[in-house]
């Protein structure tokens, strides 16, 4: 792994962190809204599928050692192993699906519309992926049916998550493109 690749990597957990910040409660869910989505699928859209787990495993770390990087400023093991973790952990996986497919789907396509589409479908997988992890732990945590965790951990959020993916594969395509003229990732 090269320098380049390392001041990436920790870039892209620093704007994880800037963007769990800042979170809305809702008062039905221990899921709050947040901006965390938006990073991870751009971290794995942009690095990869090793370099975003890695920003992720980083970020998960972070929190995980005290530092107020989770959601709403939230840290501590306890967050791991609470209703919300699964999503923690899922950022994980998901960043490196998204990582994986969108890395994998370039090199099949040529137009920029097929590249896109498949940025876009990447954070799709993603974001799913993010969501069953989410859904499963707050099912045991919180002892929720699999309705009930769907109705509190998902439904709420697929429509913002939706103009998330949006608004990340616009920035994470642009950039991407950018990154790759540069030679800054290939």
């Amino acid at each position: 792994m090269k320098t380049k690749d390392l001041v990436l990597i920790s870039l892209f957990a620093a704007i994880t962190c800037i963007l769990s910040v800042i979170a809305i409660p809702l008062p039905f869910t221990p899921v709050p809204i947040t901006l965390q989505i938006l990073a991870v699928t751009m971290c794995g859209a942009i690095l990869g599928g090793k370099g975003g787990a890695l920003s992720q495993v980083i970020y998960v770390l972070l929190g995980a050692i005290g530092l107020p990087v989770y959601a709403g400023g939230a840290s501590g093991l306890g967050q791991l192993m609470g209703p919300t973790g699964g999503y923690l952990f899922g950022f994980i996986i998901g960043a490196y699906l998204i990582g994986i497919l969108t890395h994998r789907g370039m090199k099949s396509v040529t137009t920029r519309q097929g590249r896109y589409g498949i940025i876009v479908g990447s954070m799709l997988v993603g974001l799913f992926v993010i969501y069953l992890c989410g859904m499963f732990q707050l099912m045991l945590v919180a002892q929720m049916t699999l309705a009930k965790a769907f109705l509190g951990g998902v439904a709420p959020f697929i429509l913002v998550d939706m103009l998330k993916v949006i608004a990340g594969s616009i920035i994470a395509f642009a950039l991407r493109e950018s990154l790759v003229k540069a030679a800054v990732i290939s």
